[in-house]
This record gives structure tokens, sequence and C-alpha cells, in this order.
């Protein structure tokens, strides 16, 4: 088995940042924006220092939301997830609240799989106007077919909400309380998706390191999408592919991890848009098969006058 890609803590990269979106994009929606209230956050970031790689940007939630929104991007799709049991129904009722007072956030909800009473928190999530479920399997360490998952899909199959499940083995490190590689698998999700046909499910990263049996999940599930998360930036060795994404541009969606990133917060969109893709698929992946997939409305205030 190959190096886990965060087999040693990873340098940052000092590139330039853009002032604005590039010029020309149809509207932008960041499908993978992470929010954490300021203690959990310092501890993220305490634990990306010593085994991931130099977070660029260490801003406080409300500056991370603006830094993006500022600079061009029409709407942005907030996670966050619980480190262990007893925290998600704080953790929910913090981000519901973030939105609330925040224009062009859409949040979603977390909880921790098997703790008592999961699908009553979710439920409480939803009803705060949450609009869908994250969840880590490498932070969490469970399996996405173990039994602990059923209350949680039919959750959000009951809700009609999404849920975004970091499933893919990659990024995987030692320092994780658990072995992704023994968790986590596209053949686990496939059977997770054939038992919830109707669970609309998004996994981050393009399901790095299973990116051939990812694309086969996606000609066999209509219901299952990937984003981009970190795997188009050339950040991490041998691993930007593109091909995927050319060939399921109505089930990607354009997401960056911010703020948790090593490098420019444009890196992925302006590799994106030198790709020269056709106006349809370039407007699915950058924001259009978000808004159907979370639900949002459309919000051109901050797409480009030269489009």
């Amino acid at each position: 088995m190959p190096a886990p890609l965060l087999a040693t803590l990873l340098p940052g990269v000092d590139d330039a940042e853009g002032a604005r979106v590039p010029a020309g994009l149809p509207p932008i929606v960041d499908a993978h924006v992470h929010l954490f209230p300021d203690r959990l956050f310092a501890a993220v970031r305490r634990w990306f220092d010593q085994y991931g790689w130099p977070i660029r940007y260490r801003f406080p939630a409300p500056a991370v939301a603006a830094h993006l929104l500022d600079r061009g991007v029409a709407h942005i799709v907030a996670l966050h997830y619980a480190h262990k049991p007893g925290m998600a129904r704080d953790l929910n009722a913090w981000m519901a609240a973030f939105c609330r007072a925040t224009p062009r956030v859409t949040g979603t909800a977390t909880v921790f799989p098997g703790e008592p009473g999961a699908a009553a928190i979710l439920a409480e999530g939803f009803a705060l106007g949450l609009r869908g479920v994250k969840l880590h399997c490498h932070v969490q360490c469970f399996a996405p077919d173990a039994p602990a998952l059923h209350e949680v899909y039919e959750a959000c199959v009951a809700a009609r909400v999404p849920l975004v499940m970091h499933a893919g083995r990659e990024p995987a490190s030692p320092a994780y309380a658990c072995d992704p590689h023994a968790l986590c698998s596209a053949e686990r999700v496939d059977r997770v998706l054939r038992a919830h046909p109707h669970l609309r499910l998004c996994v981050p990263h393009l399901g790095a390191d299973e990116y051939d049996a990812y694309e086969r999940l996606l000609d066999r599930h209509e219901n299952l999408w990937l984003d981009t998360t970190m795997m188009l930036a050339e950040f991490f060795p041998g691993h930007a592919p593109r091909r995927l994404v050319e060939a399921r541009p109505d089930r990607i969606l354009y997401g960056t991890d911010f703020p948790n990133i090593p490098y420019a917060w444009d890196r992925e969109l302006v590799r994106i848009a030198a790709w020269g893709l056709p106006d349809e698929a370039l407007a699915r992946i950058l924001g259009g098969n978000a808004r159907t997939l979370f639900g949002l409305e459309d919000d051109t205030r901050a797409s480009s006058p030269e489009r």
C-alpha cells in the first residue's frame, strides 16, 4: 500500500493570491468551507500544525466567510464535525446562529455516529435551518457502512437533505486514531448507496485516492456527488484527477477546504478556469451542482460582468 498523503508534515506553498475570483466565471458556490467556534478552530489548527500542513488563513469564522464573499464567491456551504460524542447539539446551534447572521452562507449539521439520540440531534439541527449533514470517517473513526450510520442516513432521507461524508481513503495520516484505509473504500460507499437509494451523498476530495472506482460509482448511482476539495490544486504529488472532473461535470462540486489550506484561497479556482471547459460544464461545477444538491437560491450578485 502506498504511503498516506499525510505520512509526514507537508510544507506550505507561498503562491500569489488573487484579489477577486477570475474574470468571466459563472457565479461560484464554494461547497466545502469549514466553520468552527474559536476554541475548536484553534484545536483543528494545532493538529494541522503538527501532522498536516501550515494553515495559511488563520481566521475566526466571520472573517473566513467575509474573505471569500468579499472576493466574489457568491455562496458558501459551511461544514463542521463533532470530534466526540456530546458536542454536536451545541455545534449545530452555533452554526445555525452564524448562518442566520451571515447572508449567503448555508450551514450543515453534524452528529457523532452512534451517540445516543443521534437522529433527534439532527432533527433539531434541521429545525434550526441547517440544510445538510457533515461526517468525517477519518476523524470520527467509523466505516461508511457501519450499522450506527443507518439512523443518520435515514434522517437525511426523511429531511430531504444531502450528506457530505469524507469517506475516501485519503488524505490519510498515521496521526488519526484509526486507519482510514481500513475503514474507507469505494466498495463500502457502494454498499451504502445500494442500501439507501434515496440518500443524496457527496464524497469530498473526489473520493481520493480511488478515482477510477468513484467514476464507476457515479455511473452506477444517480444519488452520488463528489467535490474537488484540494485534489485539483497540484499540492499533493501525482493527485490532479482532471479526467474524472471532465467526465462527469454534472456530478462534481467545486470546494476548497478553506480556511484549512496551505496555499492561496483561489489556487484550485484558477486552475479550473484555465482548463477551457465548456460553459455549461463550468457553470455546473462551479455553482450549479451545489445549488441543486443543497437547494440554494440563485444568487448572482457575485457573477462577473464580463461573462
